[in-house]
């Protein structure tokens, strides 16, 4: 059943994850992503579950390792400076093969920056962040609505894969407000069984949950063990919306908020007689590759448009392997390039 109301992103990604059964909230302020914990601090309370604004980003983190280790459905959230104090407990959370959410709300930098959305935390959601060889699955909504489904979606992929699940979302998604429809509340979430969880060992085998591994034969054989589960992933899970890609000579490729400036930069293309297309990854990790290599059939140019000074750019040419040309047009420190701008940039390519 269809319910519409109007919601900012922050906190429609709060409802997502009240919707899809969070059972802890651990958290701690930073903006831009304080309506967030604003949101679960009182969601949370109204639904009988746990809300913790814990005395730092260090301990937020590992309250959700601890959590996720006894089977609980759980989730932080911060932005960009505060996900860089999080990354040793993401490691961990990883290696210990746990299910958990978390969220980065981002923000202007390098340092602490400002608070006006940016992109430029691309490299350290997608190529792991902290130390190790391991991955996170990385998804990145365009829309409040999006905020809402990917954050329900993020629990059941933490819980299937056994991994860390990052919403990747920034400033400007996290603030503004758009109808969002709650029909995910129709929906009951599966939960699965947890056998391998810290639930007490009476009456069964006890369970051991670590990171620890001292022998390098048994370490080793770990990582395989990750591995082959990061291949599965890769196979099975990676995501892109497309539009407009019969016939396209160019292809914007562009993620998160800029998407929908792309696709409105691309519908004025079109209108002048441009052959434009969109691919938006909505998996940042595992990455579409073999969408945008496909797309490679007609497109001879592909232009990435970020908030960065080009992160993504890289991934679309590992993926496209010289099969075409790639361009960049990016804007940095919390700037938001214009449909102008980037119809602008299309001119001058075609």
């Amino acid at each position: 059943m269809s319910r519409k109301i109007l919601m900012c992103g922050n906190d429609a990604c709060g409802e997502g994850a009240v919707l899809a059964g969070c059972q802890l909230y651990a958290g701690y302020p930073i903006t831009p992503q304080n309506e967030l914990t604003a949101y679960m601090s009182k969601r949370m309370s109204e639904t009988g579950r746990v809300f913790i604004q814990a005395e730092s980003e260090l301990a937020a983190i590992n309250m959700v390792l601890g959590a996720s280790a006894a089977g609980a459905r759980a989730m932080t959230s911060s932005s960009s400076p505060g996900i860089s104090l999080k990354q040793e407990g993401i490691s961990y959370i990883a290696a210990c093969e746990l299910p958990a959410v978390i969220v980065n709300v981002q923000r202007g930098g390098p340092g602490l920056g400002n608070i006006a959305p940016a992109q430029s935390d691309y490299f350290q959601s997608v190529k792991g962040g902290g130390h190790g060889d391991y991955r996170v699955i990385v998804l990145a909504p365009a829309s409040a609505q999006d905020m809402l489904e990917y954050t329900y979606h993020a629990f059941d992929l933490a819980d299937k894969y056994r991994n860390p699940v990052l919403i990747l979302s920034d400033g400007l998604l996290g603030q503004m407000m758009e109808p969002v429809d709650l029909k995910a509340s129709d929906r009951k979430p599966q939960i699965p069984e947890k056998p391998w969880a810290l639930t007490g060992c009476a009456g069964r085998k006890a369970n051991f949950i670590k990171s620890l591994i001292l022998t390098d034969v048994e370490l080793e054989a770990h990582n395989i063990k990750l591995q082959e589960k990061y291949n599965i992933i890769k196979e099975k899970e990676a995501r892109a919306e497309v539009f407009n890609l019969k016939n396209s000579e160019i292809v914007i490729v562009a993620y998160g908020s800029v998407a929908r400036l792309a696709k409105a930069a691309v519908e004025k293309a079109r209108a002048k007689g441009m052959k434009a297309g969109l691919i938006r990854p909505i998996t940042l990790w595992p990455f579409p590759d073999k969408i945008i290599r496909d797309a490679a059939a007609t497109a001879k140019k592909f232009l990435v448009v970020e908030m960065s000074a080009g992160q993504m750019v890289e991934d679309v040419m590992l993926a496209l392997l010289g099969k075409a040309e790639v361009n960049f047009y990016g804007r940095m420190g919390g700037m938001i390039p214009s449909e102008e701008e980037i119809l602008a940039k299309l001119e001058s390519l075609l």
